[in-house]
This record gives C-alpha cells, sequence and structure tokens, in this order.
C-alpha cells in the first residue's frame, strides 16, 4: 500500500507534503503532485501536512478518491501527454524538478477557481 494524492490538490499544490516526505517521493505534475508509489516507504509524514486533506491511505480511499489511486500510478508508468517516454522511478523528485505535465484525468479537469 502507498499513500495517493486526490483532486482537492488540483491547482493547489501547497507543497507541504514535499517539505516533509524523507524518501523525496513526492512528484510535482503540471496542476496536481503526485507520489510514486514504489519510492513510498508508507511513512505517512505527508498526509497531515496537506491543508486540503487531499492525501491518503489507498487502502482508506473513499469510493470518491478511488480514481486516483490508478491515476497516481499512471502519473509514473504511462507515457504523459507530451512526453516520450514513462517517467518511471527515478528515486527522487529533486533530481528531475518539475514534470510540467498532468495525466490525461488531471489535465481533464476545470481550472479550480479561487
Amino acid at each position: 500500500m502507498t499513500y495517493v494524492i486526490a483532486e482537492s490538490c488540483v491547482d493547489l499544490m501547497d507543497r507541504s507534503c514535499v517539505d516533509v516526505c524523507p524518501v523525496d517521493c513526492i512528484y510535482t505534475g503540471d496542476r496536481k503532485l503526485y507520489i510514486n508509489p514504489a519510492e513510498c516507504i508508507e511513512c505517512g509524514a505527508c498526509e497531515p501536512e496537506c491543508p486540503v486533506d487531499s492525501i491518503v491511505l489507498e487502502q482508506q480511499a473513499a469510493d470518491s478518491e478511488a480514481a486516483y489511486i490508478a491515476d497516481n500510478a499512471a502519473f509514473f508508468y504511462d507515457v504523459l501527454p507530451g512526453r516520450v517516454a514513462a517517467l518511471g522511478d527515478p528515486g527522487g523528485a529533486s533530481a528531475i524538478g518539475p514534470v510540467g505535465a498532468d495525466t490525461p484525468l488531471v489535465a481533464a479537469l476545470p481550472p479550480r477557481e479561487s
């Protein structure tokens, strides 16, 4: 099991979770953050830091968050729009910086009004 980031992160990306992650497994898409399922050690440090309660343990995801379990993995293992290869498991988000792309699910969401 791993932690996932759900829809409430879209267009917010507070990044408090990134600052406390001991293994640097939270990656920056264009509109949302994503947790690498192979790199996450399930420590839970990120969950209480999220100001919009978007981070949930995969096995505790509500029905409304279920689509984000597969979507979170898709960010790493599917080829994202505008990219030529899947991101995979790079071993740390800080080494690659912002990815600049999102999954089709997130990219299709209407912009969040501020």
